[in-house]
């Protein structure tokens, strides 16, 4: 399908973190962009500074005028939004260009130099940091985002038409529609198994990914996929080794196949964050960036909102925000803060989300939790789920093994959260947990 034929884009969950990048995307190169989500957000109130029109009822009849022409229309959905969604059900039946937020993506990779990283942990900021690495080394690539870069303030890192980064998600099976030239994987474990079912199923679409690659596959050392390796303390392709940390930066060489850099330097927390440069430099040394510009970009490199984020730093209170919903990632945010902060008392602040991901992991979610000096763990968000009987924050609550849990409602959080004497506090979820943050945040300082 020729894109340039549409003259409007209507995006069903414009709000969503990958469907803004495409917005962005489309207003910069001059589309008419509207579009639908369910509730207002910091992401649909700056696509409307650009001049975007966005409504939160599901009603044909918001939808502009212009937008009702099949002819010029493109609509663009998220996998999240039900078929039983009045607009979505309008386009369908009316003759309408109907795809998918990976469909489009796609399409306007297609033609590009593609370098796509993938992985169910960890793929969001190895993509920022790949997308921050080839902007500043002078390299006009296009980065499509799955958060929100602290260097741009966006999701989106402008470029030109021939290099995209693109983050490939696995739900849904998405990635299976780039055309990727090279590629990483930085972890496949089991997730979205209400898609996928099982993990083999998973497993089995990474593999398919892979055979995509037409150039280059870089692989986290251990997955059972074929291609160059990258690890941290262990040997690989390429591998950070003599790691320090000096007031809080990481310093590291790297090992490559054929050359060794010494004293990079990353400011980001977490042994997990040094391994997901070593994967944005594999990929940026195979594109042909020097390892001296690549570390020069290390640098200058300050994060993605939600991973890790600082909401209050100081010495006698810290408030962090991160995107963390799986076990794995909740276990990497758990050792940051022992690093970081190994003799002062913690607490989690946790917001489940689906409640298959809680069914299908709740002993993990337990195991993960307990690690914590403290919890407050909050009702499961459901997002595009349905309830499902006895699958409930309770049920989870009642396996977490530590003596200080809490449960809370999201009204009843400020209340709860005044009770605490622990002086390090990590909020973390995928839900509306974020918004949440801001409340604390000004509690905790003060400015309530």
């Amino acid at each position: 399908m020729n894109l340039n034929s549409k003259h409007n884009i209507y995006f069903i969950g414009i709000g969503g973190i990958g469907m803004s990048a495409l917005a962005r995307f489309f207003v910069v190169n001059g589309k008419n962009v509207a579009g639908f989500d369910r509730v207002a957000s910091d992401i649909t109130n700056s696509l409307e500074k650009l001049g975007v029109e966005i409504h939160m009822d599901d009603s044909v009849d918001m939808i502009p005028a212009e937008c009702k022409n099949s002819k010029e229309t493109m609509v663009v959905y998220t996998p999240a939004i039900p078929e039983t969604h009045k607009e979505l059900s309008y386009f369908n039946s009316n003759g309408f260009t109907v795809l998918k937020r990976s469909e489009v993506l796609g399409l306007i990779t297609k033609d590009t130099f593609c370098l796509a990283v993938a992985g169910t942990h960890g793929k969001t900021t190895t993509t920022a940091i790949l997308g921050h690495i080839l902007k500043e080394s002078g390299v006009y690539a296009t980065s499509f985002l799955g958060g929100i870069s602290e260097n741009y303030k966006s999701n989106l890192i402008l470029g030109g038409d021939e290099i995209s980064v693109v983050e490939a998600d696995e739900y849904d099976r998405s990635f299976l529609r780039l055309s990727p030239n090279i590629a990483c994987v930085t972890s496949m474990d089991a997730d979205h198994l209400d898609i996928y079912g099982e993990a083999d199923a998973l497993q089995d679409s990474f593999k398919e990914f892979a055979d995509k690659v037409s150039d280059t596959m870089i692989v986290c050392k251990g997955l059972p996929l074929q291609g160059l390796t990258y690890a941290v303390n262990e040997m690989a392709d390429y591998y950070a080794d003599n790691i320090k940390i000096k007031n809080g930066t990481y310093i590291f060489d790297v090992m490559t196949p054929t050359e060794i850099i010494t004293n990079v330097e990353l400011n980001l927390p977490g042994k997990h964050n040094v391994l997901n440069a070593v994967a944005a430099l594999a990929m940026a040394n195979n594109f042909g960036v020097s390892l001296q510009d690549i570390a020069k970009a290390l640098l200058t490199f300050k994060g993605v909102q939600r991973r890790f984020s600082y909401k209050i730093k100081t010495d006698d209170l810290v408030l962090i925000d991160d995107y963390a919903h799986h076990p794995t990632e909740i276990n990497a945010v758990y050792e940051s803060v022992k690093e970081m902060y190994p003799t002062q008392k913690n607490v989690a602040i946790f917001q489940p989300h689906l409640f298959s991901r809680t069914k299908d992991f709740v002993d993990d979610f337990a195991k993960s939790l307990s690690q914590f000096d403290g919890l407050i763990l909050l009702d499961i968000y459901p997002a595009r789920e349905k309830p499902m009987e006895g699958i409930t924050s309770k049920w989870l609550f009642d396996k977490i093994n530590m003596d200080s849990k809490k449960l809370s409602s999201k009204e009843g959080l400020i209340d709860v959260v005044k009770q605490e004497d622990a002086t390090v506090m990590v909020m973390m979820g995928a839900g509306d947990i974020g918004e949440l943050v801001i409340d604390v945040q000004k509690e905790l300082s003060g400015e309530n």
